[in-house]
């Protein structure tokens, strides 16, 4: 699946691929198309490649030599587009989501009009008031609805409705050097997990996982 700073991963059963983000500050958003759907031990991986704006169209192209060596698979494309920090990754409906740590951004790619643009940023938001902040992983519900998690900030997971309405779901208190990680709805959609990955204690071992039960929308 190609050899680079791998952070998340999503599978998309319709295009029978896994998209995948890339934890560099010039990191790239690729997708896997395996040889056969279920087994990736082969298959070709491909660059999402944009302009330097914010939303647009795209396309994709095979990354010559996913093994990067000697160069690094992020450089071997023209045209590929950087993003800073690529962390969760979510598909639902002919769209996926995806997070970058350097800039508190979450990204929307429509892949039936091969469209992307922004979904959330915290510089769009009046200064001092972003509900998000520190923005890592990402899950959703059947009715569109994004929990996206946070890696420091206030220790939150907000909501994004479909609407672009943005809220605190849930905090998570007295673990300021821990972080939320990841969010996950079981297959019916009744129960989410997460995982403050370092607890009360900031040890690695204090790690501790949640169970917040729905209904969900």
């Amino acid at each position: 699946m190609g050899r680079f700073k791998h952070e998340a991963a999503a599978a998309d059963p319709v295009r029978q691929v896994v998209y995948l983000t890339e934890d560099e500050t010039d990191g790239k958003f690729y997708r896997y198309i395996p040889a056969g759907w279920g087994n990736l031990s082969t298959g070709t991986l491909q660059v999402f490649r944009a302009g330097s704006a914010t939303s647009g169209s795209f396309t994709w192209a095979d990354v010559p030599d996913p093994d990067g060596s000697p160069t690094q698979t992020r450089y071997q494309v023209s045209g590929a587009k950087s993003f800073n920090g690529g962390e969760g990754c979510h598909y639902a409906e002919n769209t996926v989501w995806f997070t970058t740590k350097g800039d508190n951004r979450v990204w929307q790619v429509n892949l039936t009009s091969n469209t992307y643009e922004l979904a959330y940023d915290d510089n769009l938001v009046s200064p001092g008031s972003a509900p998000l902040t520190g923005v890592d992983n990402v899950t959703g519900t059947a009715s569109g609805d994004l929990y996206v998690a946070e890696d420091g900030g206030s220790m939150d997971i907000c909501l994004i409705t479909p609407d672009d309405k943005i809220s605190v779901f849930l905090r998570v208190t007295g673990q300021g050097s821990s972080e939320i990680t990841g969010p996950a709805f079981t297959p019916a959609g009744n129960r989410l997990y997460f995982s403050s990955q370092r607890g009360t204690s900031g040890a690695s071992s204090g790690g501790i996982t949640y169970c917040v039960t729905g209904p969900f929308r």
